[in-house]
């Protein structure tokens, strides 16, 4: 018995010493493979940039290893790398010219506005742009509108018909399920929460809606106008004629594309461009593979740094449990790499990359406190991207100067509550009840099982009124305005970018590339390294779990298209900060 024992443990032992070395050996293989994935890619003669936009544009891509092969299809693409990519094909004298090829590709328009404005600036070194689709959205007809060849499938189509916002209402689904949401809020346009007490759109809501899609389609009207010849009023005429379903050779006609070619004929015209013979394959270099090559511009030695802190995603004071597929400014380790950021002198200047909706109204004091901070040892700039708007203006509106987009959506300048009720539910629907016993009159406040009565909702409108006071105050002492003139625009009104430099909310319009510009210049350096933070690490642990997060969050995007969004904010709510500072929820249809 004594000797099976022995045997038994001893084999046990050798399978677990064998599971372990397995697992190690592994790993050591990924990482063999991961580190050969990223040495230097030399560039061929005669090489095409090929910008084959095929998925979802995130603002900062992650370093999670073999996330391609993981995935369920579905592409992410880092804004940030898209742009260093043409940035780098520019600068290499391999590259001839950049091939876009736009297919399902789902970016707001601030960032096909930064895109679009490196692609015209890649166009200043002579090199050229060519573009081909089969069916092109409004989206990605406004970013390969800048091309030398606009080229459509003879059986393609153009998706021309102006935009539209819609919302989705919650309030007679809560009624059937025995939910009511009590809501206290202040700001006429702060809309956020009327998908839950209202079945169609407010007058308000409308007119700042309308507003600001049509600020957004003016401006794709305007830079198309430029570069392809074609009057503002045409555009609008095309529009109205509902371009999606017209003949493609009546875009020629018209001047929205240059010529009509099957796939293979745009290869054949490439390779004419790159002087590559007929039987010969286009050389072609990926954004993935840009990454790793190496710029042509000497390294800076002065030893300045000038940092571009990255905060997108929603505000929130804890991560979520779903942190692995959804990207917040977590209000911890925000404090955490600001408070680095300020004590770390080879640092001069911060840029603060703002791509957010808001969130927590909390949270966002508590960032505004860490930017002001921040601004006292050295100059901050924001760089506005899709959205900065409610917490995401927040924490901006302390920097020393603001950046937007034509297209940003920002402002929204207001905070709301929410808290549900559910006695209907547990009384009427599932016969519940409950007795409460307490001490003190507001002992239960907020509790879910009960409506507030009127002390109640007086005393917590008190509460979001303190708050908007204060957010009202940071704001106009952040951008040097008089209160009253701030809060004439406040109310919780969305801008875009366009609006919100005349109004005084933002100094500037451009990109990143702008911000980086003005910081420098306040910080008075000639010569800097521009380093991102925080430091974009290779997350092996996130691996572990990709293939499950991936798969669920991409499948979700496919079924539910621009309704996933709003899925994933019913799902969280429950854990969401009650007082909110965020953008309303619109769906726009492009």
């Amino acid at each position: 018995m004594n000797d099976f024992l022995k045997y038994t443990l001893a084999s046990l032992l050798g399978v677990v010493l064998a599971g372990i070395l397995s697992v190690v050996m592994s790993l050591l293989v990924l990482a063999g493979v991961a580190a050969s994935g990223e040495s230097e890619v030399t560039i061929r003669e005669n090489s095409i940039l090929m910008l084959n936009l095929d998925g979802e544009l995130a603002e900062r891509a992650e370093n999670i290893p073999f996330s391609k092969f993981l995935s369920n299809g579905i592409e992410t693409y880092g804004l940030d790398d898209i742009l260093n990519s043409i940035r780098k094909a520019k600068e290499n004298d391999h590259i001839r010219g950049i091939y876009l090829q736009p297919k399902s590709f789902s970016a707001s328009f601030a960032s096909l506005e930064a895109i679009r404005r490196a692609l015209l600036d890649f166009k200043e070194s002579g090199k050229f742009v060519v573009a081909y689709a089969d069916h092109y959205t409004q989206g990605m007809y406004y970013l390969a509108s800048v091309a030398d060849k606009l080229i459509a499938n003879p059986q393609g189509s153009i998706y021309w018909h102006g935009m539209a916002g819609q919302v989705i209402y919650f309030k007679n689904l809560l009624e059937k399920l025995g939910v009511e949401m009590q809501v206290f809020k202040v700001g006429t346009y702060k809309s956020a929460v009327e998908p839950f007490i209202a079945t169609e759109m407010s007058d308000a809501n409308r007119e700042q809606i309308t507003a600001y899609l049509t600020s957004i389609w003016n401006q794709l009207c305007a830079d198309i106008s430029v570069s392809r010849s074609i009057p503002v009023d045409s555009l609008n005429a095309l529009a109205e004629a509902m371009q999606d379903v017209q003949p493609a050779e009546s875009y020629v006609n018209t001047g929205l594309v240059d010529t009509l070619l099957y796939k293979d004929g745009v290869r054949d015209y490439l390779k004419q461009l790159t002087d590559s013979d007929e039987d010969q394959s286009l050389r072609t270099v990926s954004v993935s593979e840009m990454k790793n090559v190496r710029r042509n511009v000497p390294k800076d030695k002065s030893g300045n740094v000038l940092a571009v802190y990255y905060a997108f995603g929603e505000i929130v004071d804890e991560p979520s449990q779903y942190a692995a597929f959804e990207k917040n400014i977590v209000l911890e380790n925000t404090i955490k790499d600001l408070r680095a950021l300020r004590d770390d002198e080879s640092i001069k200047a911060v840029v603060l990359r703002v791509n957010s909706p808001g969130g927590s109204a909390y949270a966002s004091e508590q960032i505004w406190n860490e930017v002001v901070k921040l601004k006292e040892k050295k100059p901050v700039v924001v760089s506005m991207g899709d959205y900065a708007a409610s917490g995401g203006y927040y924490i901006s509106c302390a920097a020393d100067a603001i950046v937007a987009e034509a297209t940003t959506l920002t402002g929204s300048i207001g905070i709301f509550g929410t808290f549900p009720c559910a006695e209907k539910l547990l009384h009427d629907k599932l016969g519940l009840h409950v007795s409460v016993v307490k001490t003190h009159k507001f002992a239960d406040l907020g509790d879910y099982t009960h409506a507030m009565n009127n002390d109640e909702r007086e005393l917590l409108q008190g509460y979001i009124n303190r708050g908007y006071e204060l957010f009202t105050r940071r704001c106009a002492e952040g951008r040097n305005m008089d209160i009253d003139s701030l809060r004439q625009i406040a109310e919780g009104r969305v801008w875009t970018g366009t609006t919100a430099k005349k109004l005084g909310l933002v100094d500037e319009i451009g990109g990143l590339e702008k911000a980086l510009e003005i910081a420098a210049e306040k910080a008075a350096m000639e010569s800097y390294s521009v380093v991102d933070y925080p430091e974009n690490e290779t997350n092996w642990l996130q691996l572990l779990d990709e293939r499950k997060t991936d798969y669920i969050n991409g499948s979700l995007k496919q079924l539910l298209g621009d309704h996933a969004e709003c899925f994933w904010y019913l799902k969280n709510i429950g854990s969401m900060s009650r007082v909110q500072a965020r953008l309303p929820f619109v769906i726009a249809l492009h």
